[in-house]
Parts: C-alpha cells; sequence; structure tokens
C-alpha cells in the first residue's frame, strides 16, 4: 500500500491526496479495496480536513466494489487502484491487464447481475476508460458533499 499523502494538483491547483494499492487479483482483493477506500477517506478527514459526506463514502465502497470486482473477473493478472482526491471529489481509478473496453448491458429489469457498471455510471459525476499499452484504467470520480438533487 502507498501512503496517503500530495500526489499533483487537480484542476483547480490545489493539491491532491493520493494513494494506491495493487492486488494479485484473487477474489480477497474486493474486500480489501473496500476497507482501503474507507480507511484512505477517513484518512483524508482527520489528517487533511477533507469533508466527506456519509453518502460519498458509500458511493465511494460501492464504486470500488464494482470496479474491483469487475477487474477481477475480466482481467487476468495484477491490477492496481489509485483513489486520488482533489476539487472536492475523489477519482477512483483501477488499472488491469485487459484491453477490451468495459461495455454497461442495456436495461432489462427481469436481468439478475451484472448490472455494476450501469450502477457506476449512474452514480459517478464522471466515468471514463483510458486504453494503456498494458491494458486499461477505468476511472469514477465522487463528489465528497451531498450534491443537490435535480
Amino acid at each position: 500500500m502507498e501512503p496517503v499523502g500530495s500526489g499533483g494538483a487537480g484542476p483547480s491547483g490545489a493539491p491532491a491526496i493520493v494513494a494506491a494499492v495493487s492486488w494479485n487479483g484473487d477474489g480477497s482483493c474486493i474486500a480489501e479495496a473496500r476497507h482501503f477506500a474507507v480507511d484512505f477517506l477517513t484518512r483524508a478527514g482527520t489528517d487533511h480536513g477533507v469533508s466527506v459526506s456519509a453518502r460519498a463514502m458509500d458511493i465511494t465502497q460501492l464504486v470500488v466494489s464494482e470496479l474491483v470486482t469487475n477487474a477481477h473477473k475480466y482481467a487476468p493478472g495484477p491490477l492496481l487502484m489509485e483513489l486520488r482526491i482533489a476539487d472536492a471529489a475523489v477519482a477512483v481509478t483501477v488499472r488491469d491487464s485487459a484491453r477490451a473496453r468495459p461495455v454497461a448491458r442495456s436495461v432489462d429489469p427481469g436481468r439478475i447481475g451484472q448490472h455494476g457498471l450501469e450502477i457506476v455510471m449512474a452514480v459517478a459525476r464522471t466515468f471514463r476508460v483510458d486504453l494503456e499499452p498494458a491494458g486499461k484504467s477505468v476511472t469514477a470520480t465522487v463528489a465528497l458533499a451531498d450534491e443537490p438533487a435535480g
């Protein structure tokens, strides 16, 4: 695990808080990733004074769980997760070895399972996939404060 610390700046120029962790891709990585995210956000609050709403904590855990689950399920080998706080949001990036872009399936209320990507895209402020030489990175950004409805 990489320690929580400063790592560059966000678009506003404010310093970013960054932590990263890698796994060999076994099934335990999913629960470990959720715990890592909670610890990261908690430490960002206590050590750096970052305000994180309970909703943001829950949504971040959901996003982490879904992205790490997809990487574990569809990409062989190791994966890397980076969490970066900048400009009142946390960016969750998961890098894996598969170069295939994930695709959200069409809406089907009768389908059991395989709704993870749809959920992530619905709750994230931004979502993007970048192909890299050795795989891809998937990034979803979550607002740290509760956003007004509507």
